[in-house]
């Protein structure tokens, strides 16, 4: 006998019998029938509905399975889930799809994949047609369809499979802020390299090329699809290259880190004269008494000079200004002194600071006719601060770790960083953050910023 042969036969086998074959799981399902005795108390019909949609794929249904199931769901009646009762959809397949929007065939293998997961079975008629009837109070006096019962049978094991889902939800959240934390931090290590080498306190462009290429193929987005187990295997690849960045920057800081304590020659031409009655503390509150002639003007600008030859002698008048004036003995200082001493804030004179500072920062200064002095330059950084996209809360915090003064030099740096023609900074905010943080670890060095912009502009003709 031919293959074909095998195959008529079996489909006339399939037409004699009334074209449903029993097996197992029908026989199972039709056992539960018999056995149905109505929902448990306080469940409802939409209740085993809502586990199956949040369960979903987990139990193997699928969204197209989960819509026919709902649809059907509509069209039976909580009377139909009581003991002595059986929830039957009686209405014809052709109505079905023609309401779904697909074909006959369709909406039978939807049943078959549903009929395979234990949810439905069906309550044939001798030719297999649908059809039903209910009283006046709504109960099916008879019906013949697709009979719903298997699915208060599954409600056990979906409310099991729910809770292994939810426990593999959360930890895949969890693995993905863990994801978005190391994520943070190696960015954070890769623009302190940076920072550091544009500032010229060392050289981590290989360093940084290496981490970049290694970050590449791990710098995908975590979306849903991914399984757990590639989730994890990301979190761990983000440990272990985070740890490999943390090492070259420590490693290379400890072959490569610079003294910067300034020499003789630096103590005796940028530290301030002790008795220099004009220079006021850095520190200090109390306000130098005003004689008022310091403030007047002869007569309005305007009918002077321009605003660029006034800001030019007026620069050329802060030849005298000497930098912060700090005393030596180191037993004097407090704990948040000490932090802004490290920065070689002290060797910075006033003079140094607006030479170093763009012509947009010093578009900023206030043209009075008049020395200028250290309150002008805070009070232009601040104005130029929403330009850079520096948050108020950020300014703040600079002037709480290194003074008005630090803070407004924090605020040049930035500026010149962000107009520079090499790797200009695009994250204006990030990088002045930065030099904060830097100098919360006693890692700033302003005095070598501020130098190094002096020699490249002016060689060594601004001392």
């Amino acid at each position: 006998m031919c293959m074909n042969d095998h195959l008529f036969n079996i489909a006339e086998l399939k037409q004699s019998r009334g074209g449903r074959v029993s097996s197992p799981t029908k026989r199972q399902l039709d056992a539960q029938i018999q056995d149905f005795t109505g929902l448990e108390e306080n469940v409802n019909r939409y209740d085993l509905l809502l586990l199956v949609k949040r369960i979903g794929k987990k139990a193997g249904f699928t969204p197209r399975m989960i819509s026919l199931l709902d649809y059907y769901m509509a069209f039976t009646r909580d009377c139909d889930w009581e003991q002595g009762s059986s929830p039957i959809v009686y209405q014809g397949i052709s109505k079905t799809a023609l309401d779904l929007g697909v074909s006959e065939r369709q909406i039978q293998r939807l049943e078959q994949a549903l009929f395979k997961v234990g949810a439905l079975t069906w309550h044939d008629s001798g030719n297999h047609r649908r059809y039903g009837k209910r009283d006046e109070q709504g109960r099916i006096l008879y019906a013949y369809g697709v009979d719903l019962t298997p699915l208060a049978y599954l409600k056990a094991e979906l409310q099991e499979k729910l809770q292994e889902k939810q426990l593999t939800d959360a930890a895949w959240m969890e693995t993905k802020r863990q994801i978005s934390y190391y994520r943070g931090q190696i960015k954070a290590v890769m623009c302190e390299m940076e920072l550091l080498t544009l500032d010229g306190q060392g050289d981590y462009t290989d360093i940084l090329s290496e981490l970049e290429k290694k970050y590449a193929p791990i710098s995908i987005q975590i979306r849903t699809h991914l399984p757990l187990e590639k989730v994890r295997s990301l979190l761990v690849s983000h440990k272990e290259l985070y740890a490999l960045a943390v090492d070259a920057l420590e490693e290379h800081d400890g072959v490569e880190e610079a003294d910067n304590t300034p020499n003789e020659s630096q103590k005796t031409n940028n530290m301030s004269p002790k008795n220099d009655s004009d220079v006021v503390d850095y520190n200090s509150t109390i306000k130098k008494q005003s004689n008022k002639l310091d403030t007047c003007r002869d007569k309005p600008i305007s009918f002077q000079e321009s605003s660029k030859e006034l800001y030019e002698r007026q620069r050329q008048t802060t030849a005298q200004d000497e930098p912060l004036h700090i005393t030596e003995e180191e037993g004097e200082f407090t704990e948040e002194e000490k932090l802004i001493l490290s920065t070689g804030l002290q060797h910075i004179t006033l003079k140094q600071a607006l030479n170093a500072a763009s012509p947009r920062f010093r578009d900023h200064m206030p043209m009075e006719h008049r020395p200028m002095n250290w309150n002008d330059f805070v009070e232009a950084a601040y104005k130029l601060k929403s330009s850079l996209f520096i948050s108020q809360n950020s300014w703040a915090n600079a002037c709480t770790v290194l003074g008005r003064n630090g803070a407004a030099i924090c605020l040049l740096l930035t500026d010149q960083a962000q107009q520079r023609d090499h790797k200009p900074v695009q994250k204006t905010g990030a990088y002045f953050n930065a030099m904060i943080n830097r100098a919360k670890e006693g890692e700033l060095h302003l005095h070598n910023s501020v130098f190094g912009i002096l020699k490249r502009e002016y060689g060594d003709d601004v001392a």
